[in-house]
């Protein structure tokens, strides 16, 4: 028994060193992956920098392209009220760019072809001068070049059915399979180390069979029934527990997710970014939707909205000239609605967003980030009923009537702040009627 406890020792040792050696070799794996992906992220971010004037600074390129261009210029082939920019420095090179630039119709005036078919192409619109220094112009087609490329690359997913994962989703959800592959494969790797020992020890233990007590005997001649071990009651009734246990969270999932239609971005019938007019060009919404301060609906805008801007903006977009035929067929666009409550239920934007001072964002999301829109929000009563428990009631602009009920309430609950629900926000006939 002796000769035993030292062998298994030794059988220890050995263990930890091969466990040792595993996790070692795992963190050299990832630590030579990690060198390579940040390696690589040094040489694409160079090689974007390089485009036009080598080592141009990004930061500056971006900040004057939008304080100067974005009025007239996208960073794609889309035509604003001038061409699209999309390849630019494929066409023309940074030589000629600077003074047109700096002069346009100087450029013009000295007879370039190609100078003069550009103006007369876009309507002899002339082209604002800039003061900037040739860095700078450098520096903006370089921020263009690279900006463009990955509006080529980078587009947004298409819609998905409802119930779909949001981008966010699908990164976290690609984080947790990583981290649950790397789990397994250790856990694999300790498991196998596990079997390799014990073959060792076993085969160590059997050359010594003579030595060994005649209990030891059994315990090392018993012989391992993997098939019984499957076949018995307790592992048979937690196969059947864990398979009726995953039918009924599957039906109950079911059954809650039913009207839910978070993660719903319908595909519409003119390409509309609210993040390049709500959040780029900071548009407000209830230009818009004018409804959305004063009204139960927020309202869809008409054609004639759009036609505010776009009788002189970006005239030859193909997404604009569904516009114009709209409005000479005397139809209007068939928006495809996104955010949809039941009959049943009764809410109202302005109450919320004029009274409350709600955001548009507490509800729709970033909605200045969205290239397509889509239903961020589950919508469902529980929802609504949670953010009614939550939100404090404060002193509402020119209104007396929140004004003395926040007065009565600190009066009987004094540092107790008011919420939605101390003033019937949870009472059914408020939604329900």
């Amino acid at each position: 028994m002796i000769m035993l406890t030292n062998k298994t020792k030794k059988s220890k040792s050995t263990h930890h060193y091969w466990r040792g050696a595993c996790l070692c070799l795992l963190a050299f794996v990832f630590s030579i992956n990690l060198a390579f992906a940040q390696a690589d992220s040094t040489k694409k971010d160079a090689a974007a920098a390089g485009g036009a004037g080598g080592g141009a600074d990004l930061e500056v390129g971006k900040r004057l392209w939008e304080g100067n261009c974005t009025s007239c210029h996208a960073v794609s082939a889309e035509v604003v009220v001038g061409p699209g920019l999309k390849g630019i420095l494929e066409r023309r090179t940074i030589e000629w760019l600077i003074p047109w630039v700096k002069n346009s119709q100087a450029v013009i005036k000295s007879g370039d072809k190609y100078a003069v078919e550009l103006f007369a192409k876009y309507n002899k619109s002339v082209m604002t001068s800039f003061n900037f220094k040739d860095d700078e112009i450098k520096a903006i087609f370089a921020y263009v070049d690279k900006a463009s490329k990955e509006v080529a690359v980078i587009k947004d997913p298409p819609p998905g059915p409802p119930g779909a994962q949001t981008p966010s989703q699908s990164d976290s959800s690609g984080y947790f399979n990583l981290m649950l592959g790397i789990l397994v494969t250790v856990l694999f790797l300790i498991f196998a180390v596990l079997l390799v020992m014990l073959s060792m020890v076993s085969k160590f233990l059997k050359q010594k069979d003579g030595d060994l007590s005649i209990e030891d005997r059994e315990v090392v001649h018993q012989k391992f029934d993997v098939l019984s071990v499957f076949q018995s009651r307790a592992v048979l009734g937690g196969v059947a527990l864990l398979f009726v246990l995953f039918v009924l969270k599957t039906t109950l999932d079911g059954i809650t997710n039913i009207g839910v239609q978070q993660g719903y971005a319908p595909t519409q019938p003119i390409a509309f970014s609210h993040k390049l007019h709500a959040g780029q060009y900071e548009i407000d919404c209830g230009y818009c939707h004018t409804g959305v301060y004063k009204g139960k609906s927020a309202t869809i805008p008409s054609a004639n909205i759009c036609m505010n801007c776009h009788n002189s903006i970006k005239r030859g977009s193909p997404e604009i000239q569904k516009i114009y035929k709209a409005i000479e067929n005397n139809k209007p666009i068939e928006w495809v609605r996104i955010h949809n409550l039941p009959d049943l239920a009764y809410f109202n934007h302005a109450q919320h967003t004029n009274v409350a001072g709600l955001a548009c964002e507490k509800c729709h999301g970033e909605i200045k980030e969205m290239e397509v829109v889509q239903q961020r929000a589950p919508l469902t009563m529980g929802w609504c009923i949670n953010c009614h428990r939550q939100t404090v009631v404060e002193h509402a602009k020119d209104n007396k009537y929140y004004d003395r009920l926040i007065e009565a309430h600190d009066k009987y609950q004094k540092g107790s702040p008011m919420t939605v629900e101390n003033i019937g926000g949870l009472e059914c006939a408020k939604c329900h009627y």
